[in-house]
């Protein structure tokens, strides 16, 4: 009975043992399967994230193709109007630079014809034109003195005589009883050398042309005038007396 009982026990464990070895293999088992579960889980899933990845990087791609073809083409129509642009600029300067050179050779032309018309003064002949005028006038010929100073007004357009041929002119035209004719020569003075030391003589002559025609009042005014906007000339202090004002 004594060796009976270990016979027992080592029976017992002997089938105690595989089981537990059973219950191990399962577990194993279990444990790859979920282990080979979860590996193909991640593998789809970066699989997929990575299809995903791709698919964007795709689009991405294409996008920025897109754009740069978008810049390219804008890049080429500032490129072109830029081009159009100096060529407008050129043809600008080119025809600028032709309507100078039209405009110098007009003037040019216009110089040598103007020398040409317009003789060379003598200023000794001048001179002398105006001092037989002047004579003319001494001598008591006033026509003959208003012709001749009418003639050197328009023989010397650019004399310095000018103002005083004028006045002289206007004189000898209002001795010879011709008011109307020295009326313009003194209007002429006035209104073309206003600062001229002939403008308050010619001005007092006007208003003797005035009072020769009975424009009494107008030679009142003139003689006002006069005394305004010439106070310290000598034809001034003679208005004031001919208006009655202190001196």
């Amino acid at each position: 009975m004594k060796r009976l009982l270990p016979l027992a026990v080592l029976l017992s464990v002997s089938y105690v043992a595989p089981a537990h070895a059973l219950f191990d293999d399962d577990e194993a088992r279990r444990q790859i399967v979920n282990l080979r579960t979860e590996t193909n889980t991640r593998l789809d899933r970066m699989e997929a994230n990575s299809s995903r990845g791709q698919l964007e990087l795709a689009s991405q791609n294409e996008q920025l193709r897109t754009e740069v073809s978008k810049l390219q083409g804008q890049l080429e129509v500032l490129l072109h109007d830029i081009e159009s642009l100096k060529q407008r600029q050129r043809d600008f300067y080119v025809d600028l630079d032709n309507r100078v050179r039209k405009l110098e050779t007009a003037a040019a032309t216009a110089a040598t014809a103007a020398a040409a018309a317009t003789p060379a003064v003598d200023p000794a002949a001048e001179s002398r034109e105006y001092e037989s005028s002047l004579n003319l006038l001494k001598e008591g010929k006033y026509k003959e003195a208003q012709a001749s100073f009418d003639h050197f007004i328009k023989a010397y357009p650019r004399s310095s005589y000018l103002p005083n041929a004028n006045f002289w002119a206007g004189n000898a035209a209002l001795q010879a009883k011709d008011v109307a004719t020295a009326n313009n020569y003194f209007k002429t003075i006035l209104n073309t050398w206003p600062n001229d030391p002939m403008a308050p003589d010619a001005m007092l002559g006007l208003a003797n042309c005035q009072q020769a025609l009975g424009e009494a009042k107008p030679a009142q005014e003139t003689l006002k005038k006069l005394v305004q906007s010439y106070p310290d000339s000598s034809a001034a202090k003679a208005a004031r007396q001919r208006l009655g004002m202190k001196p």
